[in-house]
């Protein structure tokens, strides 16, 4: 038919995941096409934490010096009490972290990490990159599998990876379930550093926590911005409304905060907002020769900051299968999945668990929570070991 195309390898998404998978496929030395639904690429959002296992993955894709160039390197990761404005406990980011895990924790916006992989997906002749191409459906068939875009056209290849998102269609290949509504709601923006209050420490990432909410503060962009994210639960959610999360219910949240969190509330921008969902975990992401990857495969809340890390370990994953088993593509995503889905389904329940624990509005809860902070030492890495110490090295191709 004149409509399809044949592909050796197809990645749907071109978000992160889906240009990062593309860029992983080609380091096999497979020829990868990749189709994304939006008629440019681009990234949507504001700020991105990424902890020393995703530059490990980076660096490997050849594009860490790229994003470093306009990365933020902080001293701290602190949590404040949004309440009160006391320091509740803090983890320290410097020589030591760096000696641990070997790379260090960044913040960035997250265009600009995106950017750094597209111009990476261009500039290599293994990878072909298609906009305006929204999927449809995704048919296993075999020895192949077929995806037809809104538009008309068909992708038969002989090996398929969904990076496309929280709403994926390929997911539903493997599952009908449904993401999960956390009735929570995040606002995002930057902010010229100029406008924010002197007092901040511009080398920390900061998240003031309170009772049904917390702010994220950090620089990004080389410390050109300022970056903010508001986030509580949303009365009108749990009523069942289908309107919610509205800035009305952002001011109301946040009114009952110190001067500094209100004050930085404030600046919000009110356009757009991000109601938060996750997805449960499943155990098996793998129909033959398609399988995911990113969120489409485990969505999670962002509270740990590793949505987009998890992403790129599945890569580097997803990558060292695909070198050890060759043109067995079904044994190198059976393989994949068994490594990859109790990692990131462990992640996922922590990171609703630690929305619990953050967002706690019950005194008892919140005084222990308060002791056991106030206990911890900036230097004991125990409680992050699990997260940080995860790393994928290089394996050559075995085929």
């Amino acid at each position: 038919m004149a409509n399809e195309k044949k592909v050796p390898f197809l990645v749907i998404g071109g978000g992160i995941g889906g240009l990062a998978t593309a860029l992983g496929v080609a380091e096999t030395g497979r020829e990868v096409h990749l189709i994304e639904k939006a008629k440019e690429f681009g990234e949507v959002g504001a700020g991105l934490q990424l902890g020393p296992n995703a530059l490990a993955v980076l660096d490997r894709l050849g594009v860490l010096e790229s994003v470093y160039a306009n990365a933020v390197i902080p001293k701290r990761l602190v949590l404040m009490d949004a309440m009160n404005g006391q320091e509740l406990t803090a983890l320290d980011l410097g020589e030591e972290f760096r000696n641990r895990y070997k790379y260090p924790y960044i913040v960035l916006h997250r265009s600009d990490l995106h950017q750094s992989l597209l111009d990476a997906c261009r500039a290599n002749p293994l990878i072909t990159l298609y906009t305006n191409k929204e999927v449809n459906v995704v048919e296993n068939e075999g020895d192949q599998a077929r995806v037809t875009c809104a538009d008309g056209s068909v992708f038969i290849a002989n090996a398929v990876v969904g990076a496309d998102g929280v709403r994926s269609k390929t997911r539903q290949l493997v599952s009908n379930d449904q993401p999960v509504s956390s009735h929570y709601v995040a606002y995002r923006g930057t902010i010229p550093m100029a406008e924010v209050k002197a007092h901040l420490d511009f080398d920390d990432v900061i998240m003031w926590i309170g009772p049904n909410l917390h702010l994220v503060q950090y620089p990004v962009r080389r410390g050109e911005l300022f970056n903010q994210v508001a986030v509580f639960k949303s009365a009108r959610s749990l009523a069942g409304e289908e309107e919610w999360g509205t800035p009305e219910e952002l001011d109301e949240a946040f009114s009952k905060c110190c001067e500094t969190v209100k004050h930085a509330a404030s600046y919000m921008n009110r356009d757009f907002n991000w109601p938060m969902y996750d997805r449960d975990p499943i155990a098996n992401w793998t129909s033959g020769r398609v399988t995911l990857l990113g969120d489409a495969g485990h969505a999670m809340l962002q509270y740990l900051a590793q949505g987009g890390v998890q992403a790129l370990e599945d890569v580097a994953c997803l990558t060292n299968m695909l070198h050890t088993h060759g043109l067995d593509i079904e044994i190198a995503f059976q393989e994949y999945q068994e490594e990859r889905i109790p990692r990131s389904a462990s992640v996922q329940t922590n990171a609703r668990q630690w929305g619990e624990i953050i967002h706690a509005d019950d005194p008892i809860s919140i005084l222990l929570r308060n002791t056991l902070f106030a206990q911890h030492d900036a230097n004991d890495f125990r409680y992050v070991d699990w997260l940080y110490g995860r790393r994928y090295t290089m394996i050559q191709n075995q085929s």
